[in-house]
């Protein structure tokens, strides 16, 4: 598949490429990302080469992973970065961080619900999960606002530097975006 971008209220959503690598290995470098995401720490140039060069086109090009770099559309800044991943024909889990100095604006919220609503209509998926290490409140808060709704804890679900953590999932459905879904959905009642 040929990368998408999206023009939102106040983004362009667009696949980073060699470019924007010296953007993204700049970005990488803030203490909070690496805490809370799995790029490699110490982040090296190189794994920015790699990501910009290889795997965001990659994913693109074989539909099995969905990147956009968040960028301020007047300067180009760059504001952050999501990415769905293919967990089955109908399921995508989102990933997501942003930039230290654009942090607290709403622009991953924002991208969030743009790329949800994309993969709900256009890629016919029925459920994006969402998933983060207990403590990462941001991604939390960002979930929240973007209307997934918290399942619970997964122990051990997460490996960190080598650590396997709980963590947070949650899930974000079509119908939660006033969408149909491509399957009927039966809630349990208790």
């Amino acid at each position: 598949m040929e990368p998408v971008s999206f023009t939102t209220d106040r983004l362009l959503m667009r696949a980073v490429g060699p470019q924007d690598t010296d953007a993204v290995y700049e970005a990488a470098q803030d203490g909070d990302i690496q805490r809370w995401t799995t790029i490699p720490s110490p982040y090296l140039y190189e794994h920015a080469h790699s990501f910009t060069h290889q795997l965001v086109p990659e994913g693109w090009s074989d539909g099995s992973m969905f990147t956009w770099g968040l960028f301020l559309p007047d300067k180009e800044d760059l504001v952050g970065m999501l990415g769905l991943t293919m967990r089955s024909m109908s399921d995508a889990e989102i990933g997501y961080w942003g930039t230290k100095e654009h942090r607290g604006n709403g622009y991953v919220t924002e991208a969030v619900l743009t790329a949800s609503r994309w993969a709900f209509v256009d890629l016919a998926i029925d459920r994006v999960e969402w998933r983060a290490e207990v403590g990462n409140l941001p991604s939390r808060a960002v979930a929240t606002r973007s209307g997934f709704t918290v399942e619970g804890t997964l122990r051990a679900a997460l490996v960190h530097r080598g650590v396997r953590r709980d963590c947070w999932v949650g899930s974000l459905l079509p119908s939660d975006l006033g969408l149909p879904s491509t399957a009927p959905y039966l809630p349990a009642r208790p």
